[in-house]
């Protein structure tokens, strides 16, 4: 999926969705388009994003939240 599909389903700020892969909760290819590079996430970058933007609105910090969407998609994988 494509940065803009991603803000667009989850609703979520650009800069959240930077600031999660800058701290490496996800991390997505990048595809060079002339000068500037293209962000590619995987559904499973997706689904991390998803759960922890979940876990983010609901008053988590960054690194609990991401512990907790780590295991919602262990779960899922399980389930």
């Amino acid at each position: 999926m494509k940065t803009s599909e991603i803000i667009q389903e989850l609703d979520i700020p650009r800069h959240k969705l930077y600031y999660l892969e800058q701290k490496g909760y996800v991390k997505p290819k990048r595809i060079p388009m002339g000068d500037l590079e293209a962000r590619v996430f995987s559904k499973q970058d997706f689904l991390r994003v998803k759960y922890i933007w979940k876990y983010l609105q609901q008053g988590y910090k960054h690194k609990a939240a991401f512990a907790m969407a780590e295991r919602d998609l262990k779960m899922k994988s399980a389930g």
